[in-house]
């Protein structure tokens, strides 16, 4: 009997899950192979304005369990196979993933459906979901106890909001917004994690610098890295990425988790 040969799909599904991150998110077979192996997961979300809602999200495990977790939060463009694609690889890298959406199921690779996307998130609802979803992996069998936060862009200032919101363990930011004052930010369990570009017009040093400042009148910890680079730079579907400062940050990231989330 002949060997059964392996399908494309078979194929890119292998390599996307032994190819260093950044070749995958490069490509887009590979990032919607690597967004194929998570599973949906759906939970009626609690809170006072939006208790009894159904939302969905995309999970990842890891080889061994039980495990730390991280929450991945997307950038205006919604859900998406790059996400997805880094979910898959927190796992790889031996976290519990869960990548959460809060477009209903929605996205877009346009600028203005995105903003439409964006501005039509009910702030109430969106913190009664990451509240709801923390707590799900807090609960969860194969997981440790310990979660973190990671966002990017839209998805940054919202890792934020959900570590102010609920406990966490470890908070990291991609160019997100962070006007929050110290009263706000007295709120958050564990460190945060910042990674801004240089030539960001709207996340900008002023910002930051702000948020810095409240953070230490508040006393919590907070590292930031700047890169001379713009708004965007970790993503490589757009025209403002950058390999090296992506990748660096990159390490930063899961040095950070590692440290925040192990044991």
């Amino acid at each position: 009997m002949p060997t059964k040969q392996p399908s494309r799909r078979d194929v890119l599904h292998s390599l996307a899950a032994t190819l260093p991150l950044a070749a995958v998110l490069a490509d887009t077979e590979l990032a919607r192979a690597a967004a194929e192996t998570l599973e949906t997961v759906s939970i009626t979300i609690s809170g006072t304005t939006s208790g009894g809602t159904s939302v969905s999200a995309a999970l990842a495990l890891p080889a061994t369990v039980p495990a730390p977790a991280v929450l991945l939060i997307h950038e205006w463009w919604g859900l998406n196979d790059q996400i997805k694609a880094m979910a898959a690889e927190c796992a790889r890298e031996g976290y519990v993933a869960l990548a959460i959406d809060l477009y209903g199921g929605q996205s877009t690779a346009t600028r203005e459906q995105a903003q439409a996307l964006m501005q039509a998130v009910d702030p109430a609802v969106a913190t009664d979901t990451l509240v709801s979803w923390v707590q799900w992996l807090r609960q969860h069998p194969n997981v440790t106890g310990k979660v973190g936060t990671i966002g990017w862009c839209f998805g940054g200032g919202w890792s934020l909001n959900t570590s102010i919101a609920t406990p966490v363990d470890a908070t990291v930011i991609y160019y997100g917004r962070v006007d929050q004052p110290a009263d706000r930010l007295a709120r958050l369990h564990g460190p945060v994690l910042g990674h801004f570009a240089s030539r960001d017009t709207f996340i900008n040093r002023k910002m930051v610098e702000t948020f810095e400042a409240a953070m230490a009148e508040a006393g919590k910890p907070l590292t930031v890295y700047w890169y001379d680079a713009d708004h965007a730079f970790a993503n490589p579907s757009g025209g403002r990425y950058d390999a090296a400062d992506a990748k660096l940050a990159w390490e930063r990231t899961t040095a950070f988790l590692e440290t925040n989330l192990a044991g």
